[in-house]
């Protein structure tokens, strides 16, 4: 049987952010009854399938668990499933786990996987089901007893135990599939170590602790989430000790907290922060020549795209707005995790090579472009921002950047409002980043390359 004895793994595992804690709560054996954590994330439904988003996922997984988890290596471990098998090229075989329960007593069976899987892909429409393209290719999904699942598929899929490391799985109700709204008013229902209490969209989420829990009892009695959006707030609140442990810390304030004594986790993760081009339209809004006239879309060529990767300093990034903590992005994941390759290695920026491609690509004094992306969302967002607009403004492109609340941002990203932005994506594997990052809709198809 796994042991889950530290109460934060969660958390930690599915944040890439560094994590500060009080030393003496954390150091030993916990001796308050609550733990009080400071938050970025805003928690926006209780509906563990409506959007495949960091601040859904972390929070929820306290409540709700997987057949499949993924441990600091991305290696696939037991959670509810204690075992799976490929029976042929279109089948697979999940036993799951004895004695587990859900938080209001009845047990967790078979017949739950099967409510999930079916609720995620046929009953959720958009702009939920989020967590659809995880399904693709299942054709049927039965119990074919109390602890064993069988699900046939359109053809073969080896990365399916893979992809339910990302499924949370739902207490069948007596009848029906339960709507977003329902589960927003009522009391989700999970297996997880922590018990649902109380929630206030935005603020706060309370827990506590299922002494029933099948992994062992957790160390603390209750949980507190209480979201902080401002890094600096929640650098304050720790200070003060309004909280216990806060995320999402600037690397600016490491240094600073560990001379007052403040315990610093940083763990590595699979995510990846990247400029995303608007390539599909004409023309682009905020685009235009150094004279102001609108131009035809740039980014199509990809010679353009060459030389602004080019000219981007990703050594500025890591070493001045992250303070060490980051990685210069070469390829999808760091080095060291599946689907990488330590034989590639960062470039320093070549500006006059740079220069050299944009006359090439008919831009020899280069152009005007709005760069758009969140404040808060990511580790020095609104920082990297200027960065890159510094680097480019090197080989003449001329950068004016738009930092706003992730909502507002993400809305108007969604609108076509921008035509270059600074976005991010983790993933299980290499290959479900990719379809995030580089494949197209294709409507009754998913992601097509």
């Amino acid at each position: 049987m796994m042991k889950f004895e530290n109460p934060l793994r969660r958390l930690i595992l599915s944040a890439p952010l560094i994590l500060l804690a009080a030393w003496n709560v954390l150091a030993g054996p916990a001796q308050a009854q609550e733990l009080r954590i400071a938050t970025s994330y805003k928690l926006m439904t209780l509906d563990p399938h409506y959007a495949n988003l960091n601040e859904n996922t972390s929070l929820l997984s306290h409540i709700y668990e997987r057949l499949v988890y993924q441990d600091e290596h991305l290696e696939l471990r037991p959670e509810l499933a204690v075992s799976w098998r490929a029976v042929s090229d279109t089948q697979w075989e999940f036993k799951l786990r004895d004695n587990v329960r859900f938080h209001d007593g009845s047990a967790f069976t078979a017949d739950d996987v099967v409510y999930t899987i079916e609720r995620i892909r046929d009953v959720l429409k958009p702009p939920s089901g989020g967590f659809r393209s995880y399904l693709s290719g299942i054709k049927s999904v039965t119990a074919k007893d109390p602890l064993t699942v069988v699900i046939d598929t359109d053809g073969n899929l080896p990365n399916l135990p893979l992809s339910f490391s990302s499924i949370f799985v739902m207490h069948r109700p007596a009848q029906g599939f339960l709507t977003t709204d329902e589960l927003n008013a009522g009391r989700p229902l999970g297996t997880g170590p922590y018990k649902f209490e109380s929630w206030s969209s935005g603020e706060t989420l309370k827990l506590a602790r299922n002494d029933d829990y099948w992994g062992g009892k957790p160390a603390w009695t209750a949980v507190a989430f209480r979201v902080i959006e401002s890094p600096a707030a929640r650098v304050a609140a720790l200070t003060t000790g309004e909280v216990d442990v806060a995320d999402a810390i600037p690397a600016r304030d490491v240094a600073t907290l560990k001379g007052r004594g403040v315990r610093i986790a940083s763990v590595g993760a699979a995510r990846i922060n990247f400029l995303q081009f608007d390539v599909g339209k004409d023309t682009l809004p905020g685009v235009t020549s150094k004279s102001g006239e609108q131009i035809p879309n740039p980014f199509r060529d990809p010679t353009v795209r060459h030389a602004l990767a080019m000219a981007t300093d990703r050594g500025i990034l890591v070493d001045k707005i992250l303070s060490g903590y980051g990685t210069a992005a070469v390829q999808v994941f760091p080095n060291g995790l599946p689907g990488t390759s330590a034989k590639l290695q960062p470039e320093a920026p070549n500006y006059e090579e740079a220069k050299a491609l944009l006359a090439k690509a008919g831009f020899p004094n280069g152009f005007n472009v709005v760069l758009a992306g969140p404040v808060g969302r990511y580790p020095g967002d609104a920082e990297s921002l200027q960065a890159v607009a510094q680097s480019w403004a090197r080989i003449g492109v001329s950068v004016q950047p738009v930092a706003s609340p992730f909502s507002v941002f993400n809305t108007k990203r969604a609108a076509g409002d921008y035509a270059l932005w600074y976005g991010g994506a983790s993933g299980e594997a290499v290959d479900i980043i990719l379809d995030a990052l580089l494949a197209s809709p294709s409507p009754g198809r998913g992601p097509v390359p």
